[in-house]
């Protein structure tokens, strides 16, 4: 059995599309889901219970962060594997098949992670991560890791000399797509709950290692929207983050010396202040900034066209919109058709029940230059979901 998890906060519409695209690569498999909420405001748990009667909603009275509310789960779970999940990520209808299988081909493996898409089709670097070891660290900080991303010596944060299309061993696995051998968990235990938030799947991923268990990457391509329930220029993010990055260095690298340590907490502190500095700036000059338009390449039937025309109405989304009616089945290469010009469009938007979400990633993956960024649309609910923002055709 595989138990999924997910902790929600505040992303109701994202969490639907997750829950969606979990049940359609659950099909064949056992398969247990839990969604732990975090006092959420938006409604989500009301909202998704009657629509997903196989979840297990755990609700929460205060915010508990995010290792807590996972701990709270894994405990009531009963899988052979577990994964945890983000709510703002769409996993492929293959996806579990894919993970299952080779976990039990490698019975080594303790974790893996898979292959994040960005909402434009390309790599997330955060896909496969080495340990932030003190000089690992440095290299991140100082820019080294930048400036020679394909190097073994210094390019190791991100790992990106590794072939992205192979299976590899990494060291740390993302906490938006963790997939976790139990036995791993009951020798290594849960997550750490001193982390609140970020920093808990680096050290759960060492403990693994710790445990004599190694860590993989599978090219299993998921879609990460990365951060929707994240307030990004806020006070609290900044913080949040590089503290963790604080209290991981202390907890397992204590022992380096005053003269090593010293270098690598100025860093953490300096580039904390700088990227709160940074975001505030960006926020106040936010309002200042128009929202670029959208402009639509809508695939799916008439229905759809008609309920996406109504919403464009409703929001008055101004922008260049083209529908083109078509299904995986009579249209399989989607916006890739010949004789449709992307270059005219920012968006694609494809009906989710016409296609399969593997099947729109690996178009959003082909698509040249990289010029479109990806939005479902659900009839179900009537909601069309893009990179940034929900639009609801009956709210």
């Amino acid at each position: 059995m595989l138990s999924v998890i997910i902790v929600n906060y505040n992303v109701k519409h994202y969490l639907e599309q997750c829950l969606k695209s979990v049940r359609r690569a659950s099909e064949g498999l056992q398969v247990e889901v839990f969604v732990v909420d975090n006092l959420s405001t938006d409604g989500s748990v009301a909202y998704l219970r009657e629509r997903y009667p196989e979840v297990t909603f755990v609700e929460n009275k205060e915010n508990v962060g995010f290792a807590r509310a996972n701990n709270q789960a894994i405990r009531l779970s009963k899988g052979k594997y577990v994964l945890l999940l983000n709510p703002d990520t769409i996993v492929g209808e293959g996806t579990f098949a894919d993970f299952i299988a080779f976990m039990e081909a490698h019975p080594e493996a303790g974790g893996a992670g898979a292959y994040m898409l960005r909402t434009d089709g390309t790599f997330a670097p955060e896909s496969r991560r080495g340990l932030p070891t003190p000089f690992v660290a440095f290299c991140k900080m100082s820019g080294l890791a930048a400036l020679f991303p394909k190097s073994r010596l210094f390019g190791r944060y991100y790992m990106c000399y590794l072939n992205e299309d192979e299976v590899n061993e990494i060291e740390v696995i993302s906490g938006a797509f963790m997939w976790l051998r139990r036995e791993a968990l009951d020798r290594t235990g849960l997550l750490d709950e001193a982390f609140f938030m970020y920093g808990e799947d680096i050290d759960l991923s060492y403990r693994i290692m710790k445990g004599g268990y190694k860590n993989y990457f599978l090219p299993s391509r998921i879609l990460h929207y990365k951060g929707e329930s994240t307030e990004k220029n806020s006070y609290r993010y900044v913080y949040t983050f590089y503290q963790a990055m604080r209290l991981f260095f202390r907890k397992h690298y204590a022992h380096y010396s005053f003269l090593v340590s010293l270098p690598v907490n100025l860093a953490i502190w300096t580039r904390s202040f700088m990227a709160y500095a940074g975001n505030q700036l960006r926020h106040r000059a936010k309002p200042m900034v128009a929202q670029p338009s959208l402009h639509m390449l809508v695939i799916g039937d008439a229905q759809t066209h008609g309920e996406v025309r109504s919403i464009i109405g409703k929001y008055q989304l101004k922008g260049n919109h083209l529908f083109i009616e078509g299904n995986g089945e009579s249209l399989p290469q989607g916006h890739l058709t010949g004789g449709i010009d992307c270059g005219k469009y920012n968006t694609v938007v494809y009906d989710n029940r016409l296609y399969l979400y593997e099947h729109m990633l690996r178009l959003l993956e082909q698509t040249p230059g990289n010029t479109l960024r990806i939005a479902t649309y659900s009839r179900d609910e009537k909601v069309l979901i893009t990179e940034n923002e929900v639009y609801a055709l009956d709210s």
